[in-house]
């Protein structure tokens, strides 16, 4: 009995060699592409990590990351010195006003713009719409800061002409705190509305269509198949963005800010990205500003983590 159990055993370990074996024979071309990206994620992601250390210690050009000597405070005298820092504050404050009402205005306007597209019944006209609003997105924010700069100026700028010739006050747009905000913000919008409707119309054309053809029977209108069949249908990668979206609250663009900024609005245009810039790149503090960046990515985890945990309680899949 227990002479054939253990020949059953090793007939049943025979056969699963045999079968990996066949899979790896089969396969082995796959594993062979994967390992292009596992060695550029290794050697461009996982290896510098080993720097983070230096947000715990004094920084020192001459030694190597793991002979430099521990900060004060046992290593956290870095990050107690960028809480004790106001332009690290103004800089935190500025970088979640500014990224809350990015997510604000910033989210739904691709999913409105997608469900109108949806609705156009002319294919070409939706086709150059489309192409139109997501062209945007190729601009650099150097050059949108240009043709910002043409357009709100307050002198010249092509819309306070346009103002002053109809009556109207010139509207300070760069150079005061409160317009510039709006500005930076629904510029932002203009940037990115058309390049993210893609992901939405696509999942639009994922949904079955004998679901628009039973609601047509039914004779449900427009907005009833919008409301009732596209908006369940687009629930899963409106929590997808949204839970990415929330995991970079507190991250923050560099070119977007620094290109728009300038000295009159440095109240709010300071974001966390141009604060790493000035004290790290140019003041050269380099421990300082890696504890920010440190601080700055545990946060981002923490708030994808209970973005994905409150989404998952909802009954959605999420991203983990």
């Amino acid at each position: 009995m227990n002479g054939s159990k253990s020949e059953d055993s090793r007939s049943n370990k025979a056969i699963k060699r045999n079968k990996t074996y066949a899979y790896i024979k089969r396969y082995w071309t796959l594993y062979l592409l994967m390992l292009i990206p596992l060695i550029y994620i290794i050697i461009f992601r996982y290896i510098p990590m080993t720097y983070i250390q230096i947000a715990f210690k004094k920084y020192s050009i001459v030694q190597n990351v793991w002979e430099m000597e521990l900060a004060g405070n046992y290593g956290f005298e870095y990050f107690i010195k960028a809480f004790s820092n106001r332009d690290f504050l103004y800089a935190l404050r500025n970088t979640l006003l500014l990224n809350f009402l990015d997510l604000l205005i910033g989210f739904p306007a691709p999913i409105i713009l997608a469900l109108l597209l949806n609705e156009l019944a002319f294919k070409r006209f939706k086709r150059l719409t489309q192409t139109i609003v997501y062209m945007p997105h190729f601009l650099s924010w150097i050059i949108i800061s240009g043709l910002a700069l043409q357009l709100f100026a307050p002198t010249n700028g092509l819309v306070n002409i346009v103002l002053n010739r109809m009556g109207f006050k010139s509207i300070p747009f760069l150079n005061d705190p409160a317009h510039w905000v709006w500005t930076y913000v629904l510029l932002g919008v203009w940037q990115s509305i058309g390049w993210n409707t893609i992901i939405y119309l696509a999942a639009i054309t994922g949904i079955n269509p004998e679901l628009f053809e039973a609601a047509a029977v039914d004779g449900a209108g427009r907005f009833r198949r919008i409301w009732h069949i596209i908006l369940p249908g687009l629930r899963p990668t409106i929590v997808v963005l949204l839970i990415m979206s929330l995991g970079r609250i507190l991250g923050s663009e560099f070119d977007r800010p620094y290109a728009l900024s300038n000295k009159l609005v440095t109240s709010v245009s300071n974001v966390i990205a141009t604060f790493v810039y000035t004290n790290g790149i140019r003041g050269l503090q380099f421990s300082l500003t890696t504890a920010v960046g440190l601080f700055q990515s545990v946060i981002g985890v923490i708030f994808l983590t209970v973005a994905n945990a409150i989404a998952k309680r909802f009954g959605e899949r999420g991203i983990i």
